[in-house]
This record gives structure tokens, sequence and C-alpha cells, in this order.
């Protein structure tokens, strides 16, 4: 019932944000609707067809060892994607507030475009890798069940290597980048909002409104909302990581459920689900006409209901 309602959450953030009703920019709703998108492609590839499938129907096709590793790929590059296209959002808004110059050519309809195209093919590119690290857990009637991480995963040097590749591209840079984006742009944001506030007290003698200052600021709430997010849901998967080859351990042994490295991977894991829920609640509560937006979506079917009735 809740994966329904997140389901539905992030169905109906993807129709307001189409209809282009919310006051944003084509540029910014081309990026809240990608991660949208992504969001609710991780909930049908993640939430339904791995976990739920997995605990009410766990001997079934979805279980076939070429299944269940191509799900694994599409997981990932899903959650790549979604990474990746915040990413993409927080530099666009560092371009639009910090750098005028550059933000007429950047922050375009097709810029956006062309960067949410590439960031999904090279998401999904990069995690074909994973193909060659998985082996049946069980074998049945010459039938393999299951993945299960190969033994050379957590021994080979080239395979640690593309780990440290894999989860420095996802989440660790991204980390780097977010922080760093947003910290300038609150550097430019503070020093610009210093600067009008002399200049109007200066012409006008006293303290105004600024309509500038106050769309910044409704943007600014908005992209740290996103990003502070995806910061505090993704923390404990990057710190598992680092534990699982710091102390060489595997990431699950595939017998004992009570290890601590697989219940701190499960729970990254879960926390990362979270985050691509949390978005359509974001919407709701830092944009006023994401809300509007909403209430008469939610009429709409009652009033064709009191029409009908008439």
């Amino acid at each position: 019932m809740v994966s329904f309602h997140l389901f539905s959450a992030n169905l109906a953030v993807i129709v307001i944000l189409s209809r282009g009703r919310c006051g944003l920019s084509r540029c910014i709703t081309y990026y809240l609707m990608s991660m949208a998108v992504t969001d609710l492609l991780l909930m049908i590839t993640a939430v339904i067809l791995n976990r739920i499938a997995g605990i009410y129907f766990p001997v079934s096709f979805l279980s076939i060892t070429p299944v269940c590793i191509l799900r694994s790929i599409l997981n990932y590059g899903i959650i790549d994607c979604s990474v990746w296209l915040t990413v993409s959002f927080t530099f666009d808004r560092f371009m639009a507030i910090c750098c005028q110059k550059l933000k007429i050519k950047y922050c375009t309809e097709k810029t956006a475009a062309w960067v949410i195209g590439i960031v999904s093919t090279l998401s999904c590119l990069k995690n074909c890798v994973l193909y060659f690290i998985y082996e049946p857990l069980y074998i049945i009637n010459n039938v393999p069940w299951f993945c299960n991480m190969k033994s050379i995963f957590y021994t080979s040097p080239a395979w640690a290597a593309f780990d440290w590749i894999h989860h420095i591209l996802t989440p660790c840079l991204p980390f780097i980048l977010i922080l760093l984006f947003n910290a300038l742009t609150v550097r430019n944001i503070l020093l610009s909002s210093r600067g009008r506030r002399r200049l109007r007290a200066h012409s006008s003698g006293c303290n105004q409104s600024d309509p500038e200052m106050e769309k910044r600021r409704k943007s600014i709430v908005l992209l740290f909302c996103i990003s502070g997010s995806f910061i505090l849901l993704y923390l404990l998967l990057l710190l598992t990581f680092l534990y699982v080859r710091i102390a060489k351990l595997s990431y699950f042994s595939g017998t004992n459920f009570n290890e601590s490295n697989f219940i701190l991977d499960e729970s990254g894991f879960m926390l990362q689900l979270l985050s691509s829920c949390v978005n359509p609640f974001i919407y709701a509560g830092t944009q006023r006409k994401f809300r509007e937006e909403l209430k008469n979506g939610m009429k709409y079917p009652l009033s064709l209901i009191v029409k009908l009735i008439k």
C-alpha cells in the first residue's frame, strides 16, 4: 500500500510538471521531470520487481540468474542516473545564479535535454560491467537461480579498483560536487543580496521587498532541499562501502542475514530507495503553485463525479 502511494506521488509529479503551470522555467522543469521519471523507474525496478516480488514470489521467473542480473544492472543504472541528474540540476542552478554570462547559453531547454540524455546513456553503459561480477547462488535441475557476487570480486585488484571507481562516481564525487556548487551559490547570493540591499536603500531611502532576491530565495530553498536530502539519505551507503573495503569484508556472505555489514548495506539501500520518494514532498512543501496544481488535480475527479450525479 505504501509503495502504491509513493508510486502515485511520483506519477502525480510528472503529470503536474508536464503541464508547465508551476511557475518554473522550462529548463528547471526538464530536470525535475527527469528526476521524477528516474524515481518512478526506481520504484518499479528496485521496490516492485526486486523487493516486493522477492518477498511474495521468492521463486519465480524473476529469480533466474540472467533475469536477476538484468534487474541488478537496471537498478544500479537508474540509481546512477538519479544521482547525476541531481548533480546536473545543482550545477544548472549554480550557473543560473553565479554565472550570468554563461547562463544564457547553458540554462536552456536544449542544453537540459542534451545533459539528461547523456547522463542517462552513460549511467546505463557504466553498469553493464556488473554482468560479469555475479554467479548463480544455486543450480537446480541445470537452472541457475538468484545472484551472488563472485568471491574474486573481493580479492581481485581489478574488481577492487572497479568497486572504488563505482562508489567514487556514485555517490562520493556527487557529494563533493553538490557541496561545492551549493557553497559557491550561497556565497554568490550573500554577496549579491548585500549589494542589492545597499543599492535599494540608497536609491529609495527605505527597505523594500526585492522580487529578484525573493525569486532566488525560492530557487535556493528548492535546491537545498533536494541536494540536502540526497546527501543525508546516501551517507550510510557511502559509510558501508568504506567499512567493507577498509575492513576487507564482503557485503553479504550469502548465508548469514545477521552480519553487521549485511544489515548496514541493506539499511543504506533502504535509505537510498527512500531518496526516490521524498522529492514529491519537497516540491509540495516548497512550491506554492505546485500545491495549487496538486489541489486542482485532486478536486478534478470529485467535480466530474458531482457533474455526473447532477
